[in-house]
């Protein structure tokens, strides 16, 4: 007896499954604490900077080099993430005597 029926069998009732959608992803959130800083001050701006850039990379995650999409939704979430931030790090700026965490959320999809 032969194993190409069997393994035929077996593929057919593999690709008849139906497919599952998956969930949208969850919006992920980090807290940027800015009350330490002077942001009326270059160095308290920069350093704001630096802490709203390690909290996107923190809600975006990292994909493998061998995963070009994923990798093109990780740039893409970065660059939407950091817009969100960095609008409300403005209004912060704008408004240095607020001691208000700054949230880091991506999107959700």
């Amino acid at each position: 007896m032969t194993k190409l029926p069997i393994l035929a069998a077996l593929a057919a009732a593999f690709l008849a499954q139906p497919a599952t959608a998956q969930p949208a992803s969850a919006p992920r959130t980090a807290v940027v604490a800015h009350a330490d800083l002077d942001l009326a001050t270059h160095k308290g701006v920069k350093t704001l900077d630096r802490r709203i850039w390690r909290a996107v990379i923190a809600v975006c995650g990292t994909a493998p080099d061998y995963d070009l999409e994923g990798r093109n939704d990780v740039r893409e979430c970065r660059r939407d993430t950091r817009a969100l931030a960095s609008a409300e790090a403005e209004q912060v700026i704008a408004d240095a005597t607020r001691a208000r965490p700054i949230r880091v959320t991506t999107r959700a999809k």
